[in-house]
Order: C-alpha cells, then structure tokens, then sequence
C-alpha cells in the first residue's frame, strides 16, 4: 500500500496541515500528522489508538477502541505512519456523517 495511498486517503477527507500542531513531511512534500497528534485527534473523539507490529506480516495495524473497550476500526500499514495516517483518515470518513 505505501504512505502515498494513506497521504491520498487522508487528503481525501478534507484534512489539512493547519489542524494539526505537530506534522511530518513526506519525501513528496505533503505534510501529514505526526503519531502523537494522530493519537490526540482519536481521543478528542473518544477512542484510544494502538498500534502494534505483527512480526509474522512484517507489517503494523492501528486498531481504535471506545471508552467502553469496544474495537471500533482496524487498518494494516508497512509503517506505524502509515497505519496511524490511514487509521485517521478512515476516523474522520466514519465522523462526516455525524457532521452532517
């Protein structure tokens, strides 16, 4: 998958660097936001973020819970970056309808 297709995800969602405090630069110029600000974005919301390495896929998932415990999402990356961003742009796809 590659950080590119979680850059274009979140993207995607509207998002951009002036939310966030804290972001990363990709090599292609895109900023995204760092870990840290990810992990606060999803407890403004009420979830806690964790990601975890899966050595048997050599890969990294981002999973987010309520406050009761309850898995809410999951996504796999290469990178805990890239599952964190991809994790954020699934997050905010599963708020814009309470926008509405």
């Amino acid at each position: 998958m590659g950080l590119e297709f979680a850059l274009d995800a979140l993207y995607e969602t509207g998002w951009t660097s002036s939310i966030c405090d804290t972001i990363e630069h990709h090599v292609d110029g895109r900023s995204y936001p760092s870990i840290a600000s990810i992990s606060q974005v999803f407890v403004e919301h009420g979830y806690e973020l964790s990601l975890k390495h899966i050595q048997l896929f050599d890969c990294c998932r981002a999973e987010w819970r309520d406050s009761a415990g309850q898995a809410c999402g999951a996504v796999v990356g290469q990178s805990a970056a890239e599952a964190a961003v991809f994790a954020l742009a699934q997050l905010r796809r599963q708020l814009e309808p309470a926008k509405a």
